[in-house]
C-alpha cells in the first residue's frame, strides 16, 4: 500500500510540474509577443480579434499611442492633438501625408455616410461650432481612435450620445491621395 501511495504522489507531482511548465511557456510567449497584448486589448476593447482585421499596423499603431497626453498643436507620444494623431497615424499606417487640422483634412475626403465606414476612414466632428473641429480614425465596430482634450488619445464609440450628438461626416481619403 505504501509503495502505491509514493508512485500515486509521484505521479501527481509530475503532472503538476508540466502543468506548471506548459503556463511558464504560455506566458513567456505573452511577454515576448508585444502584439498578443494588443490581440487582447482590442478583443475587450473593441470585441474584435486583432488577427480578423485587414491593417495590423492600423491596430497595432493605436495601441502604442493610447494613453498619449492631449496637447493643442502636438504631434508626438510627448502630446498630441487629434488631427496631429491622425496626421501622424496616416504617415506611419499608410505611408500618406494629409493635412495639419481636420477642416484640412476634410478637404481630402471624398465624404461617405456613417454604415460606409471601413477601417482607416476618418471620422469629422462639429463640437460647438458650425465648422468641424475634431476628426478620429475609424477602427471598425463603431468604434474610433482619437485624441480626446480630455482624455487623451483613446478609443471611443460613435454611438455613445454625445459623439452622436456632434457626429458629422465620415471620409475616405480622395483615391489620387492614396498610394
Amino acid at each position: 500500500m505504501g509503495k502505491k501511495v509514493i508512485v500515486a504522489m509521484l505521479l501527481m507531482i509530475s503532472f503538476v510540474s508540466v502543468q506548471a511548465q506548459t503556463n511558464n511557456l504560455k506566458l513567456a510567449a505573452k511577454i515576448e509577443d508585444p502584439d498578443n497584448l494588443a490581440t487582447e486589448y482590442f478583443s475587450q476593447i473593441m470585441g474584435v480579434a486583432l488577427s480578423a482585421t485587414s491593417n495590423l499596423k492600423l491596430y497595432q499603431f493605436v495601441y502604442d499611442w493610447i494613453g498619449t497626453p492631449y496637447r493643442l498643436g502636438g504631434v508626438s507620444k510627448k502630446g498630441v492633438d487629434c488631427s496631429g494623431f491622425a496626421f501622424e497615424l496616416y504617415n506611419k499606417v499608410f505611408s500618406t501625408l494629409i493635412g495639419s487640422n481636420s477642416r484640412n483634412i476634410f478637404s481630402m475626403v471624398d465624404p461617405i455616410n456613417k454604415d460606409q465606414l471601413k477601417e482607416g476612414d476618418l471620422v469629422f466632428f462639429k463640437i460647438g461650432s458650425h465648422s468641424i473641429t475634431h476628426v478620429g480614425v475609424y477602427m471598425g465596430n463603431n468604434k474610433f481612435a482619437h485624441a480626446s482634450s480630455s482624455k487623451g488619445v483613446m478609443i471611443s464609440d460613435l454611438d455613445e450620445s454625445y459623439w452622436r450628438r456632434y457626429y458629422y461626416k465620415g471620409g475616405r481619403l480622395l483615391a489620387a491621395l492614396r498610394d
